[in-house]
């Protein structure tokens, strides 16, 4: 008979806003490798929460067996890499725009430094050597990608060799190459002694072979363990919903608005080259991005997509000594970065990060119309309104007042895509808009983006490593490469 390794037996938290709506039972025993499956604020983390006894419980009762251990700590034995971590720690101290001001990285760690003594020195080349940092673990760990501080944060969880890892969405952030090293490598783990494997999941797609069974969670309820084979046996395709439907109606029966762009020319790069200290991210870079465009900005991990994205969003001290034109007007000719965001709608990994506001729902949308990170104006209740009805637009009207750090990660990344709409930009730009969002939210934003872009002088410049996650409207193609 298999040993149990974690067993939660009829579990109700104490405090009422971390509870299911059903007790909880759970059971992992040994050689078992776990898919914990479901939407949106389905419950996912809430269940990893009692996993790790962060909760103390009303009723009920958590066991653990590490067996052979040497000891029975959760700290020692459990491993768990969460959302946010994608972005490194220490994001207390972390503001946004901080990546693109050299002056204030002086106190930011070196990725190794944060790493401590490398019990395994081997361990630590290969993996070095497999996610490819090696050209990067001597730098500060705020100049990395976000994809690179993914891959960083798997690194720093896979040295201190846990017997039980649990992963949030490992795949997100990283380019097509990575995602199929990290898989090849998880499956190569999941067979190592004395490891198991729990991923947290948001679409059924990303589940690979190696996991024997699967935990769906929905609305709250944690349902019964089912093997991988029985689990997958169902249909899982999303298709358009008359909801869907109804939404990108609503979004192009908005009125249209007039271009602030002198003559037709959104955004013109001329001989652009970006470094930090010996790392060049951009090289002499030519692009101009026209009225109306909508672009595509790919590349792997590193590459620079987000360095060019931030020199347009006036983020980037740098753009001052480039030869730059936004909205046809040169940078460094008396605008305010102001002047150049009331323009624009933006969503990224680096804002997502920098949102440690734990203020309603709400007021993180109206942000969107003042270009600030956290509400510090008044707002009319008319723009109030506009604001839920963006929120209503990403399915999340009914978390307006819901303090926005309680959301799970993928109601957070939906908040924020209203925040970039809200204000009804000429230039929308999307950095990886999907991250941890489910299969029916990636088709329902994408459609809601595609709408958005159907109206008159629309521009889009969108980032993602899944070419299918694209919208229909793109209409040229940017490929930057890693210098």
């Amino acid at each position: 008979m298999k040993q149990k390794k974690i067993e939660i037996s009829h579990a109700i938290a104490r405090n009422p806003l971390v509870r299911f709506e059903k007790p909880v039972d759970f059971l992992l025993s040994e050689e078992e490798h776990l898919a914990i499956v479901g939407p949106n604020g389905a419950g996912k983390s809430l269940l990893v929460d009692l996993l790790m006894g962060k909760h103390s419980l009303k009723e009920g009762k958590v066991e653990y067996n590490f067996f052979p251990s040497p000891t029975n700590t959760v700290y020692e034995n459990i491993k768990y890499i969460a959302f946010r971590d994608t972005y490194g720690s220490a994001d207390a101290s972390y503001y946004y725009q901080q990546r693109w001001n050299a002056t204030d990285q002086e106190d930011a760690p070196i990725a190794r430094e944060m790493l401590g003594e490398i019990s395994d020195p081997s361990l630590f080349q290969r993996l070095l050597q497999l996610f490819q940092l090696e050209a990067v673990i001597d730098k500060k760990i705020i100049l990395l990608s976000s994809g690179e501080l993914r891959k960083f944060q798997l690194i720093k969880a896979l040295l201190s060799t846990p017997r039980i890892l649990i992963i949030d969405n490992p795949f997100i952030g990283l380019d097509a190459q990575t995602r199929e090293l990290l898989q090849l490598l998880l499956e190569e783990l999941s067979t190592l002694e004395h490891l198991q494997i729990i991923m947290v999941l948001s679409r059924v797609s990303d589940i690979p072979g190696f996991i024997t069974h699967v935990v769906p969670v929905k609305d709250k309820v944690v349902s019964p363990k089912q093997s991988r084979e029985e689990y997958m046996s169902e249909d899982y395709a999303i298709g358009e919903t008359d909801k869907t439907r109804l939404m990108q109606q609503q979004i192009s029966q908005l009125p249209d608005t007039d271009s602030h762009a002198t003559g037709k020319e959104m955004v013109k790069l001329n001989q652009v080259s970006i470094r930090y200290g010996d790392r060049t991210i951009l090289k002499e870079l030519d692009w101009t991005v026209q009225t109306g465009e909508k672009w595509a900005l790919s590349g792997e991990n590193g590459a620079g997509k987000s360095t060019l994205l931030s020199l347009i969003c006036a983020d980037n001290p740098q753009a001052y000594a480039c030869d730059i034109s936004l909205f046809g007007r040169k940078r460094g000719t008396g605008e305010s970065i102001w002047e150049i965001k009331k323009h624009i709608g933006y969503v990224s990994p680096e804002m997502h990060r920098a949102y440690l506001k734990n203020i309603p729902s709400v007021e993180i949308v109206a942000s969107g119309l003042h270009d600030s990170i956290g509400l510090y104006k008044q707002t009319p209740s008319e723009q109030i309104e506009k604001c839920k009805w963006w929120m209503t637009i990403f399915n999340t009207g009914h978390l307006s007042e819901v303090p926005f750090l309680q959301l799970s990660s993928g109601e957070q990344r939906l908040v924020l895509l209203a925040r970039a709409f809200v204000k009804d930009p000429e230039l929308l730009i999307l950095d990886e808009p999907f991250h941890g969002l489910d299969s029916y939210n990636r088709l329902h934003v994408k459609k809601a983006i595609e709408a958005f872009c159907g109206r008159k002088n629309k521009t889009l410049i969108m980032v993602t490593h899944y070419q299918n996650e694209f919208p229909s409207v793109i209409t040229h193609h940017l490929h930057l490469t890693k210098n």
